[in-house]
C-alpha cells in the first residue's frame, strides 16, 4: 500500500524572535484521513510551529506546502481560505449568541433582505447532524451548553467553510472521560472523511488512542515522525525528553545519599481532586523529607501543587495541618498556616520586574503581616541581609531593579520571599527552570539543607534525574491522576519513573477509541 500525499508539507521552517530561535529547521507532514499529534515538553516549538502554520507567525526561512503548492500565510484568513482551521483549548465562541449564529458566524445564509435566519439555522443544523449534534436546537444560547459541547461547535463552525486541515489544540485539557470520548467519535467521524486533523495533548493515553502518526520537537529541532502504533511509549517519553534509557541511568551514576524518612507528619490531604484538573489523590508531607512530583508536562503536578497552596479550590477532599483538620481557602489562608508556594511561571507569577531586589523579597512578609502595618526598613534590611548572603545573590544590592539580575539570581531572591516567611512546607514548583548550571546547584543544595533542617519541601521539576536526586519520596503523576509513590534513594531511578509512565494503563477510558490499523505502509 502506497503511502497517500500529505495535504500539507512544512520543511526546514525556521523562526526567531529577539534572543531566541524557536524553530530551527522544523519539518511537518500531515496526511488526509489522518490524525496526527504534534509532540515535546514545554518550550519544544509546538505551539510556535501551529502559529507559522495558521498565519499568526511568518516564517523566517523553509516552506509550506497546502495541497502540494507553495504558500505564504501573511495572517490567518489566508490560512482559513487554504482550509486550515484550528480549535484552541480555550473555546473561541460568543457564549450571548445562539448556537446556530456561532456555527455560522461570517457564513450566515443572506438574502435581498438581509440574513435570512430560517435559513441559517437550517445549515447551522445540517452542519451540526453531520458530526451527530442534530438533536441541538440553534436557537438555543451557546452559554446553556457544557464547554465539552462547545468544543464541538467550534468544531462544527469550522466544517462550514470545507476545512482540509484541523488543528486541536489541547483541546481535551478541561474535560471529563465521558467528554473525551464523546470528542473522539467525532475526531474520528472527521478523520473518515478525509480531514487532515493535528492534535496536540500532553495526555499520553489519549495520543496512542486517537493518534495514527506522531511528529517529535525538542528545543524548537524537529526529532522524529513516527507511525504511533510503531513507536513504544518509553521510546517517545525519551525523545522528548532528550535522554534514552541508557543515558538517564547513566546521569544518575553519581553519588547518591540515603533518602531521609520524616515521622511526623505536617500537611495531609486526603481524596484532593478538582474537575478537570486532577483526580482524587492522597497525599503526606512530613517534617524534614523532600517530595518529589514526577511526570511529564500536562501529568497535574502543578494542579497539585496549587491545590495544596489554595491557589485552586479543591472540588473533593479533606485536609489536617499536625493532625488537626483545616481548610486552605486561599493563597493568604496558606502563608497564615505557614504554607509558600514558588510558582513555576517567575516572570508573571513571581517577580515584579520594576521593583528592587528589596522589594521583590519583603512582599509576602509583608503581606502576610498586612499593608496596614509596613516592615520598619531595619526590619527590611535583616531579612534582605539574611537570604542575600544566605543564597549568594549576586550582586549583593538591595537596591538593584530585580530585572537587571540574571534567572538564576531572580530565583534566589523569590526563594528568599517564601523562606522569609518561616514556612514550615514549601512548594517549588520548576525552581531550577531556566537558569544556569552554576545556580541550578547552589539552589539545589540550598534547598536540601532546609529539608535537613526540618522543613518539609515539595520538590516539582520537569527534569526527571532533579527528581531523582533531590526527592526522599516521588509521587508519579500522569493524565491529572496519581499512579504511584515511589521511596527515593538508590533503588529509585530514572528509568524506574519513565518505565511506570510508559507502562500505566490504569485508564482505560478510551480504550475502544483506537486508531486505524492501517494507515500507511
Amino acid at each position: 500500500m502506497n503511502e497517500p500525499l500529505p495535504i500539507v508539507e512544512m520543511n526546514d521552517i525556521s523562526i526567531s524572535f529577539p534572543g531566541v530561535k524557536a524553530l530551527d529547521g522544523v519539518g511537518l507532514r500531515l496526511f488526509p484521513g489522518e490524525v496526527h499529534t504534534l509532540m515535546g515538553e514545554n518550550g519544544a516549538g509546538k505551539s510556535t510551529l501551529i502559529k507559522a502554520l495558521t498565519g499568526v507567525y511568518k516564517i523566517d526561512e523553509g516552506e509550506i506546502r497546502i495541497a502540494g503548492e507553495p504558500r505564504r500565510f501573511s495572517g490567518t484568513a489566508d490560512a482559513q481560505s487554504a482550509g486550515v482551521s484550528t480549535v484552541y483549548q480555550e473555546v473561541n465562541l460568543c457564549t450571548n449568541l445562539s448556537i446556530g449564529e456561532n456555527v455560522m458566524l461570517g457564513n450566515e445564509v443572506r438574502g435581498p433582505l438581509g440574513v435570512n435566519w430560517r435559513a441559517t439555522h437550517r445549515a447551522a443544523h445540517d452542519v451540526l447532524a453531520k458530526l451527530g449534534l442534530g438533536h441541538l436546537n440553534t436557537k438555543l444560547s451557546l452559554s446553556t451548553l457544557p464547554l465539552a459541547i462547545q468544543q464541538l461547535v467550534a468544531i462544527s463552525r469550522s466544517m462550514v467553510e470545507e476545512c482540509k486541515v484541523l488543528i486541536l489544540d489541547e483541546p481535551t485539557s478541561s474535560l471529563d472521560a465521558n467528554e473525551v470520548e464523546q470528542l473522539f467519535r467525532v475526531i474520528r467521524q472527521l478523520r473518515d472523511q478525509g480531514v487532515a486533523i493535528l492534535f496536540v495533548s500532553h495526555f499520553l493515553d489519549q495520543v496512542y488512542a486517537i493518534s495514527d502518526r506522531m511528529t517529535v520537537l525538542r528545543n524548537g529541532r524537529f526529532i522524529g515522525e513516527h507511525l504511533t502504533r510503531e513507536l513504544p511509549r518509553a521510546a517517545l517519553i525519551a525523545e522528548m525528553i532528550g535522554k534514552d534509557v541508557a543515558a538517564l541511568t547513566a546521569a544518575e551514576a553519581g553519588e547518591r545519599r540515603e533518602p531521609r524518612t520524616g515521622t511526623v507528619p505536617v500537611y495531609e490531604a486526603t481524596s484532593l481532586s478538582r474537575k478537570g484538573a486532577l483526580e482524587e489523590v492522597d497525599i503526606e508531607l512530613r517534617r524534614g523529607e523532600v517530595v518529589g512530583l514526577a511526570g511529564l508536562l500536562g501529568s497535574g503536578r502543578t494542579e497539585l501543587a496549587r491545590l495544596i497552596y489554595g491557589a485552586d479550590k479543591n472540588d473533593t477532599g479533606t485536609v489536617s495541618l499536625h493532625g488537626m483538620p483545616t481548610q486552605i481557602k486561599n493563597p493568604a489562608k496558606a502563608l497564615n498556616k505557614r504554607i509558600a508556594f514558588s510558582s513555576e511561571n517567575r516572570r508573571d507569577e513571581g517577580i515584579i520586574r520594576d521593583l528592587s531586589v528589596r522589594e521583590n523579597m519583603i512582599l509576602a512578609v509583608q503581606a502576610k503581616r498586612g499593608w496596614a502595618r509596613p516592615l520598619s526598613r531595619r526590619e527590611q534590611n535583616e531579612i534582605v541581609s539574611k537570604y542575600i548572603t544566605a543564597l549568594g545573590v549576586r550582586p549583593a544590592d538591595p537596591d538593584r531593579p530585580i530585572r537587571l539580575l540574571s534567572g538564576g539570581n531572580q530565583q534566589k531572591v523569590l526563594l528568599g520571599r517564601w523562606l522569609a516567611t518561616e514556612p514550615e512546607v514549601l512548594i517549588l514548583d520548576e525552581p531550577t527552570r531556566g537558569i544556569d548550571v552554576g545556580a541550578k546547584a547552589e539552589i539545589m543544595d540550598y534547598v536540601s539543607g532546609l529539608a535537613d533542617e526540618g522543613l518539609s519541601v515539595v520538590f516539582i521539576s520537569s527534569e526527571l534525574d532533579e527528581v531523582v536526586r533531590q526527592s526522599d519520596r516521588i509521587v508519579v503523576l500522569k493524565d491529572h491522576r496519581k499512579i504511584a509513590e515511589l521511596d527515593g534513594g538508590a533503588g529509585t531511578s530514572t528509568d524506574n519513573i519513565v518505565t511506570i509512565i510508559a507502562e500505566d494503563n490504569s485508564a482505560d477510558d478510551y480504550a475502544g477509541l483506537a486508531p486505524r490499523e492501517e494507515v500507511a505502509s
